[in-house]
């Protein structure tokens, strides 16, 4: 108890005089304290006094699907900021191949009495994936924002930058410079963002079956998927991330082909050192700041108690032109 007294005392800065108070639930100590000495003992890993248990502690999960595309990492970071500035505290979530599911992870987050759960990616996106965690939440009435693109139906606010503005962005790009036979890397047929994107450039231009390839959202699947599109002869390729976006570039210098004289590759996200590639890369920003934030403002309005519409705030994307993308070749 001495032990634990001391160590949510360092924690928060205060005495463990307070700590104490708090945890006996005594007068004489702020609110902003109080919470403060609660989030930490569950940051710590100490159960709450039993009289404190049903107050939701102050700890908001951020469930992110992986850190190696930078886009997540970069989520986090905006998200986490704004999380703490608010005085909630939050927990990362991170799945890994055969690691811990995201419905275990809101097991766990249940079992924590979060006051609420960000998704930046997951499975909310893709409509054939097992969703039975998320109406687990919404039966706890438990806050959750969702970024990207959800399936319709789950009753969550979203948070999303806009597909159709985005590959319309692209598209105008590549056809400015000439190219006439553009095609696109996405995700799997379920995933929502794919899907938009897709609609959003068959509404520009005729786009054959063939000129659509699809993806896992890493490296080695864009240059997998890009091989298959520069066999039929396209010349400019739009992904939907900026690792397939690498991996296209990979595809076609392992062609021989050089990028963007013969072939031009336009990515998704500008990601962190995107800047940096050789070429570097033509990508649309996704305006994570903005998002970010607008996740966390929707977020705490309800666990304020505010009502908030399960609506989706879409967000404009930028086209960001560099290396990448050229003329396209003469015949």
């Amino acid at each position: 108890m001495t032990r634990r007294l001391a160590e949510v005392a360092k924690k928060v800065g205060v005495s463990e005089a307070t700590v104490s108070r708090v945890l006996n639930g005594k007068p004489g100590v702020s609110e902003p304290t109080r919470q403060a000495v609660l989030s930490a003992l569950d940051v710590l890993g100490y159960e709450r006094p039993t009289q404190l248990r049903g107050e939701r502690a102050r700890l908001v999960g951020l469930v992110l699907p992986e850190l190696q595309n930078p886009i997540f990492p970069a989520f986090a970071e905006v998200i986490g900021g704004a999380l703490a500035q608010l005085g909630l505290t939050p927990v990362l979530c991170t799945q890994t191949k055969g690691g811990v599911s995201e419905a275990d992870y809101v097991s766990l987050l249940l079992q924590q009495q979060v006051s609420g759960v960000v998704f930046a990616g997951g499975l909310y996106a893709q409509a054939d994936a097992p969703h039975d965690h998320y109406r687990l939440l919404a039966e706890r009435n438990i806050p959750v924002v969702l970024v990207n693109a959800a399936i319709e139906h789950l009753g969550f606010p979203g948070v999303s930058c806009d597909d159709a503005v985005a590959v319309e962005q692209a598209w105008r790009h590549l056809a400015s410079l000439g190219h006439e036979r553009i095609g696109l890397v996405l995700g799997p047929e379920d995933h929502v963002p794919s899907a938009r994107k897709l609609a959003a450039a068959r509404a520009l231009a005729e786009l054959p079956d063939e000129h659509v390839a699809r993806a896992m959202f890493s490296l080695e699947g864009g240059q997998a998927a890009a091989s298959r599109l520069i066999e039929r002869g396209v010349t400019g390729i739009v992904c939907a991330s900026d690792p397939i976006a690498l991996g296209a570039v990979r595809a076609a210098r392992r062609r021989g082909l050089q990028v963007p004289s013969q072939i031009s590759v336009v990515g998704y996200d500008d990601s962190a050192f995107m800047n940096c590639t050789e070429p570097p890369l033509t990508t649309v920003r996704q305006p994570i700041e903005a998002m970010g934030r607008a996740a966390v403002e929707v977020l705490n309005a309800q666990i304020g108690g505010s009502p908030v519409p399960a609506e989706e705030l879409l967000f404009e994307p930028e086209l960001v032109v560099r290396g990448s993308t050229a003329q396209a070749p003469r015949d």
